[in-house]
This record gives C-alpha cells, sequence and structure tokens, in this order.
C-alpha cells in the first residue's frame, strides 16, 4: 500500500490537471477557445441584418462585439430566431444569446438571463390602406406574426379572430410580405417596426405598445460564474454611455432611449 501512494497521488494530479478546465466553468471554456460562439437574429435592421459585405451587423451585433472584446477573445456568428434561440443554448451550440430575446418566465424555466440590456414592446404595423386604426380591426385581417414569439402569444388572445400568418424569420421574411401586401398588418417589437415604418411610405404603426419587454442575453443554466460576470458586463455598458451612444447609432440622435437599469434578473 505504501509503495502504491506515490503513484496514486501522481494520477490523481493528472487527472486533476485534465479536468481543471472543465470545472473552470464556461469563462474558461471561452478564453481556452479563443472564440465566443453567440447567436444573434440578422433578420432586419437594425437590430441584425447583413450588411453590403454580406457581415453582421446592427445593435445586437454591436453588443456581442463588445462582449467578445471584454473576454479578449474572437467571435463566432450564428443567425438564430424564434425557437431555435432557447435550443441552440440548451444544446450548447452557441455560448450565449444576444438575440433581441424577450425574458419571459416561461423561457427562465429553461435558459438563464442577464439583466436587460434593452426594452422593447410589441408594436402592431398596418398597411395605410387596411383601415385599420385599432387592434380589434385586425379581426379578419392576415397579420403576420414570428412563430414561437410574444407577438404569436398576444395576438392570439387579444384578437383571436386575426388571420395568422406565420413566418420562421420575421425579417426578412415578415418585413417582405409587409412590403408586397401579401399580409394586412405585422405584430414585432417596436425598435423594428418603428424603423420599418419610417421607412416605407405605405405603412404605418399603431401607437400603443402592449408590452414592456427587458431584453436580455440568454445562456444555458447552472453557471454562477459566468452568469454574474456577464451581468456585470451589461452593468457596465450601461453605466459607461455605451448604451445610449449605441441605441442613437441605429434608431437616431433624436431617438427616445429605454430607461435601464443594472437592476435585478428580469425573470428571475
Amino acid at each position: 500500500m505504501r509503495k502504491l501512494l506515490p503513484a496514486l497521488a501522481v494520477l490523481f494530479l493528472a487527472v486533476a490537471g485534465l479536468a481543471g478546465p472543465a470545472w473552470a466553468g464556461k469563462l474558461e471554456d471561452i478564453r481556452q477557445r479563443g472564440v465566443l460562439r453567440v447567436g444573434v437574429s440578422l433578420g432586419g435592421e437594425p437590430i441584425g441584418f447583413r450588411d453590403d459585405r454580406n457581415a453582421p451587423a446592427g445593435y445586437d451585433v454591436d453588443v456581442a462585439k463588445r462582449l467578445a472584446d471584454k473576454l479578449g477573445v474572437g467571435v463566432e456568428y450564428t443567425d438564430v430566431s424564434g425557437d431555435a434561440r432557447v435550443s441552440m443554448l440548451v444544446s450548447g451550440q452557441i455560448d450565449v444569446a444576444v438575440a433581441n430575446l424577450t425574458a419571459t418566465p416561461e423561457r427562465a424555466r429553461t435558459i438563464a438571463f442577464t439583466i436587460p440590456y434593452n426594452r422593447v414592446g410589441l408594436r402592431v404595423i398596418v398597411q395605410k390602406s387596411a383601415g385599420v386604426n385599432q387592434l380589434s380591426d385586425l379581426a379578419g385581417k392576415k397579420v403576420v406574426v414570428g412563430r414561437g414569439t410574444t407577438g404569436e402569444a398576444f395576438l392570439r388572445q387579444a384578437v383571436p379572430g386575426a388571420k395568422l400568418v406565420y413566418t420562421d424569420t420575421f425579417a426578412p421574411d415578415g418585413v417582405l410580405l409587409l412590403v408586397q401586401r401579401r399580409v394586412d398588418a405585422g405584430i414585432e417589437d417596436s425598435s423594428m417596426m418603428d424603423y420599418l415604418a419610417n421607412t416605407n411610405p405605405a405603412l404605418k404603426t399603431l401607437p400603443d405598445l402592449y408590452s414592456n419587454a427587458p431584453i436580455a442575453i440568454g445562456l444555458a443554466q447552472g453557471d454562477g460564474d459566468f452568469l454574474r460576470w456577464l451581468n456585470g458586463f451589461v452593468a457596465d455598458y450601461i453605466s459607461s454611455g455605451a448604451y445610449e451612444a449605441n441605441y442613437r447609432k441605429w434608431w437616431g440622435k433624436d431617438a427616445a432611449v429605454p430607461v435601464l437599469t443594472a437592476g435585478t434578473n428580469p425573470a428571475g
């Protein structure tokens, strides 16, 4: 037994050395890999899209790039939308989702969320020629919705008579349906709807917001250290002025920037 102890000690140290990075958690994994794998939604301006060189661009892409820079690593973007944002986090295909992801109690049963780095509300956009001036006017109208989104869930309850037209990617697919006048209306985040109405004279938005939704970074559950680091990143993003500057970059210098504070987890 005495002869075996030194050998066992060496074996233990070797195994511990191999297991060290796994025990260190996601932060150490990312730094050792040298790349942050980020899910972004490239469905439309200004949240996320592809520029003239086919490179990812937009508000969320800027946040993701800032996050990778703070970690001191490169960034790998994966275009995700709808339910894929959650499933790819759970399966470990991406490290974080910076993808216009609303932090809801339902989603928080499956994934974890940071404090909000943006805030939006559901907004309805309509054809000016459709005669829609209030929410109830959508009954009997064709309304494009993102499959599995909070907009779909809201409209099913609020206007059950609306004829829902589903798309897995609201932009560009849902936007194209609106621009081509193949649907009467659409519902999505106010950030996208306000931008679309401002750039297309045939469309207008209804004045009301139908939710007040925190947009947060999503990550897999079970790594408290990684979540705390990400919360610190978001808090710095807000308090440093980078949030306001980035928002005005994409929505205009006179945009009404939603108020954010470095508070508690919105879905926790």
